[in-house]
């Protein structure tokens, strides 16, 4: 399956929906990439790759009609923490309706958290009321649900030195076991997922490839970068100001409560998902070889 049909993708030039992208590319797929920005640097590497780039406004339902007609597919994912949660539901049920009208085969629906209501997390509960508008106009999509991504150790966008490396064990605590996936390899599970409708239709997967507390990834960061993670310490109030409550809230969640870190079922799908410390040397050497590339300007 793939060469002849097309897989709409949601966030294409983002972490996830860009993963997603760059997968199917690769196993033959046509790719139908939606964006906002497609002048930037992400879109046109992505039509590089060939990808048909679309612009799209998820708040605005007319710019969604026809984007997803002929298409097998769709991988649909949205963003609070650039939308807020309100605009994250909205935008995923004109997402959801959308799809339902243009009558897609197959949605894959990237979710979060641990599956359970009542936690509290608003980027957890708006998941599930996206999930659960799905249900109620008769979709059935497989749901991916990562726990934490791997780029929360190095991506400037998601603040590591803060949250990551000091408030998150702060407040969730250094010795908890947390399970843990890279983007890449939800972009692979995710093309996987596709190539077998029949297979994956309706499941709800858990994602996660390896469990391991903040105080252990720091053990493994020294270990393979030769030094400790960068600090940036900041008052809890201060960091809540920035970028609201939603992830204080998570670690304070996840410090408290017990959860699945089953990793049998991720392995299952993608023998070759990363650990921790895998994923780490990966960005290593990708950072030493980026180092390389640059031009002197030495004497």
């Amino acid at each position: 399956m793939g060469s002849t049909l097309t897989v709409v993708v949601l966030g294409a030039t983002g972490r996830q929906g860009g993963a997603v992208a760059r997968h199917l590319l690769a196993d033959g797929w046509q790719v139908r990439a939606l964006t906002r920005r497609p002048d930037s640097p992400a879109s046109r590497r992505l039509s590089a790759l060939g990808a048909e780039v679309r612009r799209v406004d998820l708040n605005e339902p007319d710019s969604l009609r026809g984007v997803f007609d002929n298409a097998y597919g769709t991988f649909s994912v949205q963003n609070p923490m650039t939308s807020g949660l309100e605009a994250e539901v909205q935008q995923g049920k004109n997402v959801a309706d959308a799809v339902s009208r243009a009558g897609v085969d197959h949605l894959v629906y990237a979710s979060a958290g641990v599956g359970v209501p009542g936690t509290g997390v608003g980027s957890w509960e708006s998941k599930r009321v996206i999930q659960a508008y799905m249900a109620e106009i008769g979709l059935r999509p497989t749901v991916l649900r990562p726990m934490a991504l791997m780029e929360l150790m190095t991506d400037r966008g998601l603040y590591p030195a803060v949250a990551m490396w000091s408030l998150m064990p702060k407040l969730m605590g250094s010795d908890r076991p947390l399970p843990w996936i890279c983007a890449d390899d939800i972009g692979a599970i995710a093309a996987r997922v596709f190539a077998s409708p029949d297979q994956f239709a309706g499941e709800e997967i858990q994602l996660a490839s390896d469990v391991q507390s903040v105080g252990e990834c720091t053990a493994i960061w020294r270990d393979v970068m030769g030094s400790g993670p960068r600090r940036l310490p900041m008052p809890i109030w201060m960091f809540e100001k920035f970028v609201g409550n939603d992830l204080t809230t998570m670690w304070r969640w996840l410090h408290d409560h017990r959860f699945d870190t089953d990793l049998s079922r991720t392995h299952q799908i993608l023998p070759t998902a990363a650990t921790v410390r895998e994923w780490l040397i990966r960005q290593r050497t990708t950072s030493t070889r980026a180092r390389r590339r640059r031009p002197s300007h030495g004497r």
